[in-house]
């Protein structure tokens, strides 16, 4: 019977996208590229901090959300070295997730660009309160029902490819390598685990009117084994290097409805040389839409010292170039 109510939250736990996938999902993906994949470390030459949230569902109970801080910098001289750390948050239900994450990336020239390796080594804790349970009769006449907090603590690490150049980036990763069970309970068997993600994205500049206008399209593709095949595309177009705004797409839905998971806008603003702020808006286009009232996420930019070396798209700098836009 533990075992029973330990799944159900774990189940909960593992609903964060219409298709099962255990890891978060960031309408502003492009603002989040550490996230996904380690190489991406230092590979715009400054030091950054960002900070992200996110409010899945809005109104719906117990509905997703994610808090993260996260750091990267290039390191020593040379700039081709990257390291980063994050801290993130998430919460779906009574389940709660505490990811602390380190990246380390190598970079070398490539063509027009650098071409990145990274390995990511993280720790996870996993915990549920079962006091937040509802049952349809009282918790405390069923002795089987857990009480209080359960934990579980989980090692994890990944890799990734990154190649970027000024108008241009590709990437390949898996951050979460190892199929850890979650299960919190002690009693043996394996009724959950972690399974692995595999990402790709890119995107590029196209030249509207000279450096006033730009469109930049993105796109993040997700697979997890057993899932179908998930993606996230957004096009934006920035302003005198100032303002965007933009629109994203999410592939999803269910057989009855395959017309999407969401569509989302999305808007930044330049506020200073060391400050870019995000936010979005998605409207759920599944049956969800008559329960909730979308999903907001904003970010902010900090650059730490210097110019915010383009960063409207997020440009590189590189070893041999190490001058201001």
């Amino acid at each position: 019977m533990k075992n029973i109510f330990t799944l159900i939250s774990l189940l909960l736990f593992s609903a964060l996208t219409a298709y099962g996938q255990q890891e978060d999902q960031f309408t502003q993906f492009m603002h989040y590229k550490l996230g996904y994949n380690p190489a991406y470390a230092g590979s715009t030459g400054g030091a950054r901090i960002t900070a992200m949230a996110r409010n899945q569902w809005l109104g719906l109970d117990g509905a997703p959300q994610a808090q993260l801080i996260t750091f990267n910098m290039a390191a020593l001289d040379s700039k081709k070295l990257g390291v980063g750390a994050s801290v993130i948050r998430q919460s779906i239900g009574a389940t709660e997730r505490f990811t602390l994450e380190g990246d380390y990336a190598y970079r070398f020239p490539l063509g027009n660009g650098y071409l990145g390796f990274g390995l990511s080594a993280s720790v996870r804790m996993i915990r549920v309160n079962f006091d937040e349970l509802r049952a349809t009769q009282p918790k405390e006449t069923d002795s089987a029902i857990p009480v209080g907090f359960q934990s579980r603590f989980v090692p994890n690490f990944g890799f990734g490819a990154f190649y970027n150049t000024e108008n241009f980036y590709f990437g390949f990763s898996a951050p979460r390598l190892l199929t850890n069970s979650i299960d919190l309970s002690d009693e043996g068997g394996t009724l959950s685990k972690e399974v692995q993600h595999f990402y790709g994205m890119t995107g590029f500049v196209i030249q509207l009117k000279g450096e006033d206008i730009k469109m930049q399209p993105h796109i993040l593709l997700k697979y997890v084994q057993g899932a179908p095949f998930d993606a996230d595309m957004n096009v934006s177009v920035t302003f005198m290097n100032k303002f965007t705004t933009g629109a994203s797409y999410r592939v999803g839905g269910s057989k009855a409805n395959p017309i999407g998971e969401s569509v989302s806008l999305n808007i930044a603003v330049q506020a200073s040389k060391n400050i870019l702020f995000g936010m979005s808006y998605d409207y759920s286009l599944t049956d969800l839409r008559d329960y909730n009232s979308g999903s907001a996420e904003a970010f902010i930019h900090y650059i730490i010292g210097g110019e915010p070396e383009g960063e409207i798209f997020e440009n590189p700098r590189y070893p041999n170039n190490s001058g201001s836009r």
